[in-house]
């Protein structure tokens, strides 16, 4: 079980060898990220939206913008975020093979 650590719109991205993008279009991170209590995993979106659905990430998942803002307003710090292994019917046709799910601290 993880929890959220922390939330950044319009992140900057720090990539390998010293590599930064500033927010913007070319940000691999896309609008919004939602930090995860295990340091450098998180939720986001992303620069190349064929690109989800793909193993594409380094562990994080990664989401179409108009989602990741949406959820982004939803959750705060300390929520629970349960990765489903195996998800039902409805949530694989939603989010396909992998499902977040995300709950309240209150």
């Amino acid at each position: 079980m993880f929890k959220i650590a922390n939330r950044i719109p319009n992140p900057t991205w720090y990539g390998p060898n010293h590599s930064v993008v500033p927010p913007g279009k070319a940000n691999p991170l896309g609008t919004r990220w939602i930090g995860l209590t295990r340091r450098g995993y998180g939720i986001h979106g992303t620069n190349s939206p064929r690109s989800i659905g793909q193993n594409a990430s380094h562990g994080c998942i990664r989401m179409r913008k108009a989602d990741v803002e949406e959820l982004f307003e939803l959750v705060k710090v300390g929520d629970e975020v349960e990765m489903v292994a195996e998800p039902t019917e409805d949530m694989a046709w939603i989010f396909g093979t992998a499902t977040v799910l995300v709950a309240s601290a209150e």
